[in-house]
């Protein structure tokens, strides 16, 4: 890949990004190629063949290998697919639709940070809608949507009705003296601590959602308030277990 010593001239700064990172720039490399189409194999001999002073001879295998695992998270992210017909089967490649349609590398970082967010450890309450929301780019109505399921989740297992809603309904169903909720087998600062937890959450992240646009445009600022939806709700489904023995 002959463009790679211009867009990276130290072999060390190479060599120290991640497989991900290194994808990133190869992505908008090969967009800037007259050709849609490429060859993997191709453009790994490209670099050792063209001989470049900022990378030398005896670390160009480390430099290979390098690409070859930046190209393989590529194709396994499906940034990557293969041309049509026989092409594809010869090993010929082309950039993904999703791939074209990154703007820029910082577009590029939020997809990666996108992928953090890990599916199979949310709560089933959110596991599918919002992640689906999350994954399309929605992350304020991600973020929405998990907060909601706890005031839904919280309504519920304490027997309230429809009308009882956000800190007041945590506040009393966590009340440390009374709440339906709350753990009397901790002390007192434990019970205080979470009737503040649920109410803080509520207040915080799903409150002015509801009243407001709050844009959420880092997915990173996403995942965190959804996997703290997704730990308060697993905390509900533990008191709802515990009441039975402790009543």
């Amino acid at each position: 890949m002959i463009e790679l010593p211009t867009a990276i001239p130290e072999v060390d700064v190479l060599l120290a990004l991640e497989p991900e990172e290194l994808a990133a720039k190869v992505i908008f490399l090969l967009r800037s190629r007259p050709e849609a189409k490429f060859n993997f194999g191709n453009l790994r001999l490209e670099l050792g063949m063209a001989g470049h002073a900022q990378y030398p001879r005896e670390r160009l295998h480390e430099v290979d290998q390098a690409l070859a695992e930046a190209f393989a998270w590529l194709e396994a992210q499906g940034l990557v697919v293969p041309d049509e017909g026989m092409n594809g089967h010869n090993g010929w490649r082309v950039l993904s639709r999703r791939a074209q349609r990154f703007e820029n590398e910082a577009a590029f970082t939020d997809y990666r940070t996108a992928r953090l967010l890990p599916k199979d450890l949310l709560h089933p309450a959110i596991a599918m809608t919002v992640w689906l929301s999350f994954m399309r780019g929605a992350y304020e109505t991600a973020a929405f949507e998990a907060m909601r399921e706890i005031e839904i989740a919280v309504r519920k297992a304490a027997g309230y009705g429809a009308a009882a809603h956000g800190m007041p309904m945590m506040k009393k169903a966590f009340n440390p003296e009374i709440g339906p909720l709350t753990d009397y087998a901790v002390d007192i600062a434990e019970r205080e601590a979470m009737r503040d937890l649920f109410s803080g959450a509520i207040g915080s992240y799903k409150n002015p959602h509801s009243h407001r646009h709050e844009p959420i445009e880092s997915p990173r600022e996403a995942i965190e308030i959804i996997l703290l939806a997704s730990h308060l709700l697993y905390v509900v489904d533990a008191r709802v277990e515990a009441i039975p023995a402790s009543s």
